[in-house]
């Protein structure tokens, strides 16, 4: 970069981009929290099952995975949350890569929560 003018059209250039993704109000989004708690329980492989399960079933038109840091409940890492538009968020807990593949087999493609594995189902 040689100049403040270099800078601008790169900053130009990325706010498109992300204004393009925020206008997708029909993309569902997986959120990996990876924050150093939940990598330490295990979130990258997990982040990378549900990248390649989107991937491999070619949904990544529809279907956004993401991290993000701290979710808040570092007792129930790895945590994920699922954004399905015109619902309620879901916080699956206690996530694996294995439990991956069925959370985007039943929820993300099936339209079903999969109870079992929500904050709800594992909070004592």
């Amino acid at each position: 970069m040689k100049s403040l003018a270099e800078l601008q059209a790169i900053k130009d250039k990325m706010k498109g981009s992300i204004g393009l993704r925020e206008e997708d109000k029909n993309c569902k989004r997986i959120v990996v929290g990876m924050a150093t708690c939940g990598i330490a329980a295990g979130a990258r492989p997990v982040l990378n099952a549900f990248a390649k399960e989107v991937a491999d079933r070619d949904l990544t038109h529809q279907v956004m995975v993401s991290q993000t840091g701290c979710i808040g409940i570092c007792q129930y890492e790895p945590v994920v949350e699922v954004f399905v538009p015109g619902e309620p968020k879901v916080t699956y807990v206690k996530m694996t890569a294995e439990k991956a593949a069925r959370v985007v087999e039943e929820h993300i493609i099936g339209g079903n929560i999969v109870h079992e594995y929500t904050i709800g189902a594992n909070a004592k």
